[in-house]
């Protein structure tokens, strides 16, 4: 309907007709279908198609009610743009057919047969129920629709927590809640995981991570389980569709095209529980796969602008699934620019976890580049300026930059040798002391000139063993992914405890529980910004599966019974998290220069063995200590206790000497991974050996000094 102000407007009025529809010559920006005066403005970008028609559906049909080719003096550059009159939007879906040549070796494939979906979305229908099997007659599978922005976000606004104070949670948003026993009432969508947020309040977290939630197509995956037949999916979700559409399947709402809206909600009420949320964005390639996959949109508007392409047109493959997106074409830097923006201020997302983000910094033919301008242009948006964004500085085709990711003083990394070394350890490798007290110093040695924040600590994430199964499996156990158990990683440097798999044995499963509370305790009190697996809290396996990308079932879902089986362990990974955030000494955002700057008398962190002040670096050494000085938290501004973490890897128990603190102060113990809880804060009892501490086989000790009537300090 037009307003009395809208009619006032020269560019509410059509200047021409297309058979039965009222047009003009659109507005180039923004991308996509937005509303308008009257009307709504179609823009596509297509620098190579000969001509570009506007295709419109009643939602739903199978076939389209209008076809409306844009005239050539609606294209400005290489942007078409077109504004139709009297349309309803919300009972609308539209899509483009794009012709020109079909000719790969020149990186054309353009084929007017084809409805192709708009890259810039808002919305897209399809998939509205997951895993609901779709018409596949349907000629227009993934149908564009035009999205209303009118959510009332209150008083949300950014929660500003500072990086080095972060306890990122990794999740999916489907698994988290999809089994029966989660207890939601909506199970598997954005809804269920809006009732779990007590839960990671609780837990101590205060970033929630999810793994893929634009829209992608769970249907696309054409294996069977070759044991009972069942369907695979595609479950993790890195095979995107439609880069600016949330994923209407993770949506209880989605059949009624609610899923932003509903999307929207669980993010301001995880910003009104204190808790951050990140996106894991995947943008190094997309769902059309290699030659012979299918054309959804990229491919059939402008293949050799939005892929690289050797000289013969063929697709560089540098993702491991088919294609790599053109990241460092002018025209996708401003896509993946304008994505970005979009998340940031139409959902308040606070960060971007990248996929494969090495290939961000590729040139068009593939050359790493020494001063990328996507990733540049990122670092210093005014939009995203203080959004937080984490590489996984690494790719399929062995580009590891783990340590010097071009980084513009901004980016973050997955520290993927913080979590092989710590596995290393925990398992008895020799000859690691002094990596492991370099990553638990933050890495300065690879984050030289960078703060200590750009070290994302883990031991787990999704891509890999669970932290049950890296204590359970001494190999991949995959063959439910039908790939004769060939996928997925072989490095996993796990350790069974002595069996393969489930055990019968007291020893072993209390050996298993030990591991894991000594990774979660190094976790934990590391500096850097920890990262933990969602359900590794509560030893939520996957019975060896390393590679759970299909499986859409208990194998990857959280089973929220262990969390009474497991009440043990979940209360000690409760009590790390508080320990964590009551210790700001843990959590400093500058590398330690092991000297003593606010005249303390101790350092802000040194090192320890057997001896107090002699660290064992040689090779057969197995026991470390680490002692931070809590008079040097946050640069010596905030008083805070002082910590020792004594690590024993050894299969034999050791007596550790403890350096003896200033001023009278004695030692109290908050955790031994070996006893069967954590003390709760400030209640920890002073050593009855003060000077000594017996430190049992393959264990983990934490230790507070403070006086002896003092209590430590409460989370913040």
């Amino acid at each position: 309907m037009t307003t009395p102000e809208a009619r006032d407007r020269v560019d509410s009025f059509p200047t021409r007709r297309i058979g039965a529809h009222r047009v003009r010559a659109g507005r180039v920006f923004p991308y996509g279908a937005v509303p308008v005066p009257g009307g709504i403005n179609f823009s596509v970008y297509s620098d190579r198609a000969t001509s570009m028609s506007l295709v419109l559906f009643d939602k739903g049909s199978p076939e389209p009610f209008a076809e409306l080719a844009f005239p050539p003096e609606f294209r400005i550059g290489s942007v078409h743009a077109m504004t139709v009159f009297g349309l309803d939007a919300e009972n609308l879906e539209y899509g483009f057919r794009a012709d020109g040549p079909f000719d790969p070796a020149a990186g054309d494939r353009f084929d007017r047969r084809r409805v192709l979906s708009d890259p810039y979305a808002r919305r897209l229908s399809g998939r509205e129920v997951w895993g609901a099997e779709p018409d596949w007659d349907d000629i227009y599978q993934y149908r564009a629709q035009v999205a209303d922005e009118d959510f009332d976000w209150g008083e949300d606004m950014p929660l500003g927590i500072p990086g080095e104070d972060l306890v990122i949670y990794e999740t999916h948003v489907r698994g988290f809640t999809r089994h029966p026993s989660s207890g939601v009432d909506a199970p598997g969508t954005y809804a269920g995981l809006r009732e779990k947020i007590p839960y990671l309040r609780e837990l101590g977290v205060n970033c929630v991570e999810l793994l893929p939630v634009f829209e992608f197509d769970e249907l696309d995956n054409p294996r069977t389980n070759p044991v009972t037949g069942d369907r695979l999916h595609n479950y993790w979700g890195y095979n995107t569709v439609s880069f600016f559409a949330p994923k209407a399947g993770y949506a209880a709402t989605g059949r009624f095209g609610m899923q932003a809206d509903e999307f929207k909600s669980l993010v301001k009420e995880f910003h009104k529980a204190g808790i951050e949320v990140m996106l894991d964005v995947v943008f190094n390639h997309t769902a059309e796969g290699n030659e012979q996959g299918p054309t959804i949109s990229f491919r059939g508007l402008d293949n050799a602008t939005y892929y690289m392409l050797t000289p013969h047109g063929e697709y560089y493959n540098f993702s491991g699934t088919g294609n790599t997106v053109n990241c460092n074409h002018p025209v996708v830097r401003d896509f993946v620019l304008s994505c970005l923006r979009y998340w940031v201020s139409e959902y308040h997302i606070d960060g971007f976890r990248f996929d494969l983000a090495a290939i961000l910094d590729r040139a068009q033919d593939g050359t790493p580049l020494p001063n990328p301008p996507l990733l540049e242009q990122l670092a210093y948006d005014p939009v995203l300026r203080h959004t937080k964004l984490i590489a996984e500085a690494w790719d399929a085709a062995g580009l590891y930059q783990v340590g010097h990711f071009p980084n513009y003083g901004r980016w973050s990394e997955w520290n993927g040798k913080y979590r092989d070394v710590v596995r290393r350890f925990v398992k008895g490798e020799p000859g690691l002391v002094g990596e492991l007290a370099t990553r638990m110093a933050g890495s300065p040695d690879l984050y030289q000139g960078r703060t200590a924040t750009a070290s994302v600590n883990f031991v787990t994430a999704h891509d890999g063993f669970t932290l049950a199964d890296l204590v359970s499996y001494n190999d991949k156990h995959n063959e439910a992914n039908g790939e004769n158990n060939g996928d997925g990683g072989n490095d996993n440097h796990s350790w069974n405890c002595g069996e393969e798999g489930p055990s019968a044995s007291a020893h072993v499963r209390d050996l298993r529980l030990r591991q894991m509370k000594n990774m979660m305790t190094l976790l934990l009190t590391s500096q850097g910004v920890p990262m933990l697996l969602a359900g590794d809290e509560v030893g939520r396996t996957q019975l060896g599966n390393n590679n759970t990308y299909c499986q859409d079932n208990e194998l990857s879902w959280f089973d929220w019974g262990l969390v009474d089986a497991n009440a043990e362990l979940l209360g000690f990974v409760r009590a790390l998290t508080a320990f964590r955030h009551a210790h700001p000494v843990l959590r400093g955002a500058e590398h330690p220069h092991g000297t003593d700057r606010v005249g303390s008398g101790l350092p802000e962190v040194s090192w320890h063995g057997v001896h107090a002040w002699q660290p064992d670096w040689s090779a057969h050494s197995r026991i470390l200590g680490m002692l931070r000085c809590g008079r040097h938290a946050k640069g010596g501004t905030v008083a805070d206790d002082h910590v020792y973490v004594g690590v024993n890897a050894h299969w034999e128990a050791h007596d550790l000497e403890l350096p003896q603190l200033p001023g009278g102060q004695s030692w109290h113990l908050f955790a031994d991974t070996s006893a069967a809880a954590a003390h709760p804060l400030g209640a920890e009892p002073p050593l009855h050996h003060p000077g000594r501490y017996h430190l049992g086989p393959h264990s983990v000790v934490v230790l507070v000094g403070r006086d002896h009537d003092s209590t430590t300090h409460q989370p913040s």
